[in-house]
């Protein structure tokens, strides 16, 4: 099964919390057989959605290709203003360019959600995507991991996750792979 990891975060140096978490989760994937590719926002240089452009550009038919073949997601983004960042959710305005397929946006995707905030809040990203995953007709495994960011590492120069939080991301993996068992077994 193929397998996206959908890094929200626009921040591009290698140490940011969306890219240690990324990489925390690609290993996991591999180790369990997954074939992993990833979108990163801050990397993907996408730009703002036209929906009537004609042709869109490289980057953007390379994004939505890589959304389309997948069959398992996992969306991860730091909280902003109560949500997932602009430059996340545009990427996903982006599909729309898939709406006239036979199976459009992301129908028949199984997809895991992931947040991180300073605060307790983290469950308002999740709320905000999962809202636009069911909207882009994708099923939404009921577990997801939010995350109070100054918890999610075992010391101050970041350089570990904690098990309680590594835990809770293996968890995820597992369980959308289950749930894509179940939903592949269905349908």
């Amino acid at each position: 099964m193929n397998v996206l990891l959908f890094n929200g975060c626009s921040d591009n140096r290698p140490d940011t919390t969306g890219r240690r978490l990324s990489a925390y989760l690609h290993q996991q994937l591999l180790e369990k057989g997954y074939t992993v590719s990833q979108v990163n926002v801050s990397d993907a240089h996408i730009p703002f959605f036209e929906l009537r452009q004609p042709n869109p550009p490289a980057e953007v038919e390379t994004m939505v290709e890589a959304f389309t073949k997948s069959d398992l997601q996992i969306w991860l983004t730091p909280l902003y203003h109560g949500g997932m960042t602009g430059a996340m959710k545009n990427c996903l305005d982006w599909l729309e360019l898939t709406a006239r397929r036979e199976k459009p946006y992301l129908t028949d995707k199984v997809v895991g959600l992931v947040c991180w905030a300073d605060g307790g809040q983290a469950m308002q990203g999740i709320n905000a995507m999962d809202a636009v995953a069911k909207a882009l007709r994708a099923w939404v495994i009921p577990y997801t991991v939010p995350l109070v960011k100054s918890q999610i590492y075992t010391d101050a120069h970041r350089r570990e996750l904690s098990l309680e939080h590594t835990r809770k991301l293996d968890r995820l993996v597992t369980l959308l792979g289950n749930a894509a068992q179940a939903f592949t077994i269905t349908s």
